[in-house]
C-alpha cells in the first residue's frame, strides 16, 4: 500500500510460528527477510517485477550494504507493517528507509544501499530511465 504521498511504501506481514524461536520472538535474521519481501513488493507496486527488471531492462537490484537497529522484539502473531521509503537517488544507486511497526510501536529500521548491476554482467549500470522517472524527485 502506498501512503498518501506517493514515496512511502507499506506492507502488513504476519509474523509465522517458523519466523520465531521456542519463545516466540522472532528471530534477528527475519526482520531482513520481511523487509526484502516489502521492496520487491515496492518494486512491484511501482511496475517493475523481478521478470520485468531481468528481462525487459536487464537489471537488478543488490543490496550494498545495510544498517539495522532493533528496538522492541517482534512476537508470534504479531501484525507488522513494513514500510518502504527511497530517500536518494544515485546514477546506479537508490538508497531505502525502512521501518517494521506493530501498531505505534518501532519494532526495528533499517537505511539499505541498494545497487542497480547489469543482470549478465553483476557490473554496475544506471538505474532504468523509468524508475528513475518514478522516482525522479530524489535525484
Amino acid at each position: 500500500m502506498v501512503n498518501s504521498d506517493k514515496t512511502i511504501f507499506t506492507l502488513p506481514v504476519r509474523v509465522y510460528y517458523q519466523d520465531t524461536d521456542a519463545g516466540g520472538v522472532v528471530y534477528h535474521s527475519t526482520y531482513l527477510d520481511f523487509m526484502e519481501r516489502a521492496r520487491y513488493e515496492w518494486l512491484r507496486e511501482l511496475g517493475f517485477d523481478i521478470h520485468s527488471l531481468i528481462q525487459t531492462h536487464k537489471v537488478i537490484f543488490m543490496i550494498r550494504s545495510l544498517n539495522i537497529e532493533y528496538f522492541k522484539p517482534a512476537l508470534l502473531d504479531d501484525l507488522l507493517q513494513v514500510a518502504v521509503q527511497p530517500t536518494e537517488l544515485g546514477r546506479c544507486r537508490i538508497t531505502l528507509s525502512q521501518h517494521m511497526l506493530r501498531g505505534e510501536v518501532t519494532v526495528a529500521s533499517a537505511t539499505v544501499h541498494a545497487v542497480c548491476v547489469g543482470a549478465d554482467s553483476l557490473k554496475p549500470v544506471s538505474v532504468p530511465a523509468p524508475l528513475r522517472h518514478k522516482l525522479g524527485k530524489l535525484s
